[in-house]
């Protein structure tokens, strides 16, 4: 069985993704909430600590784990090269994460593998500079890095792409398969070779492509992942409703229209956005998208980034937030996935996370391979398990 350290682990969704045939020997957060839903999925086995990963050192990680995973946050990153970047209170807690690992490399107890997760914004924050400490850590700690972008749409509904920095220890050797001697599509995106290309040329000399295949296409809807009737959140009234169509473009509208036709039931995502209108004066617009996939969870800060969907049926039109399970759906959780009752809370934790069948993809067509797994021994995605309609 393969053994891993989960940083920044929220509710487990790592865990959930990497499977049965993996042992978590360590987890942290720094969010009690987050904790007792972590232990309330995956048990109270003395693994998980709650406090601030600066406190976390190598003595305290018990064993020797073959991966080393971390999310790290991702705030000072998001607004693509004007936030605070890697110099953040938030997104700066990378450095502690790899001091913990630095502790491990001179403790002879080095995984075989770390891989971090991020915003895409990490490619352009301070004009890529950020992205450079990054794979300049991996280098310097004796690792390999390749980095890929996954879109979450590509196992579920939700668009959600991030960029996955895998690294490999010098002395492990790595099978040629796993590699591509260029970039390619679509884990290999236009923006992420521009920040590679942008490298200092020792650096880029040490990267790697990772050489992933397609997965099979997916055919879950946005509409499959909707309870008819949440627990978390009530149905708009015709009132509140209309109130949302009448702040609708004509060009929404339309879209709408054309929903009504379809014969068969289609969901939408609604964003309200700040526009002109005709006179040149600013108005909240509500904008719909009809594309069967929902927009990126975020966490909900202030309410203004929970996601509010329009469900139209024939001629039945109706809205609401969306609820809490149907967000651990987007995340690829089964519905055994247990989620706190608040509402605010279950959205944090789900949007704070990262797509569970994502880690389960890294896991079958990289760690897994490098560690000698074979397919008989690697475990599905664990339970709770990837959601499906």
């Amino acid at each position: 069985m393969a053994r891993f350290y989960e940083f920044f682990a929220g509710g487990g969704m790592a865990r959930a993704g990497l499977g049965e045939g993996w042992q978590c020997l360590f987890a942290n957060d720094f969010d009690p909430k987050k904790g007792l839903a972590y232990q309330a999925n995956w048990g109270t086995g003395g693994e998980l600590h709650v406090g601030d990963v600066r406190a976390v050192t190598a003595d305290m990680l018990h064993g020797q784990a073959d991966l080393a995973w971390g999310s790290f946050p991702c705030q000072d990153l998001s607004l693509a090269g004007v936030g605070a970047g890697l110099g953040g209170e938030r997104s700066g807690s990378f450095y502690p994460f790899w001091s913990v690992i630095s502790g491990l490399v001179e403790a002879g107890r080095a995984p075989t593998i770390v891989a971090v997760e991020n915003v895409c914004g990490t490619l352009t924050s301070h004009g890529g500079k950020d992205f450079e400490a990054i794979c300049q850590t991996f280098k310097d700690a004796g690792y390999r890095a390749g980095a890929l972008v996954i879109n979450a749409d590509l196992f579920v509904p939700q668009s959600r792409p991030r960029l996955f920095v895998v690294g490999v220890r010098n002395d492990n050797e790595i099978d040629p398969s796993l590699l591509t001697p260029e970039p390619i599509t679509p884990f290999h995106t236009r923006a992420l070779c521009r920040a590679v290309e942008n490298l200092p040329q020792d650096v880029r000399d040490d990267m790697v492509w990772w050489n992933l295949p397609l997965p099979e296409r997916r055919a879950t809807t946005f509409a499959d992942i909707i309870e008819e009737e949440p627990d978390s959140v009530g149905w708009h009234t015709q009132l509140e409703t209309k109130k949302l169509l009448d702040m609708m473009s004509p060009v929404n509208l339309a879209k709408v229209d054309a929903a009504k036709r379809a014969g068969r039931r289609i969901v939408g995502g609604v964003y309200r956005r700040t526009r002109f209108d005709e006179a040149g004066r600013k108005v909240q617009r509500a904008e719909v998208r009809f594309d069967d996939v929902a927009g990126c969870l975020r966490t909900p800060a202030g309410g203004s980034s929970r996601q509010v969907i329009l469900v139209v049926d024939g001629l039945r039109v109706r809205s609401r937030l969306i609820s809490s399970r149907e967000t651990a759906r987007l995340m690829g959780l089964d519905d055994s996935y247990r989620l706190p009752r608040n509402y605010n809370e279950a959205y944090h934790l789900t949007g704070d996370g990262v797509a569970a069948p994502v880690v389960r993809y890294l896991a079958q067509h990289i760690f897994e391979p490098v560690l000698g797994i074979s397919a008989a021994g690697r475990g599905e995605v664990g339970a709770p398990v990837a959601w499906r309609a």
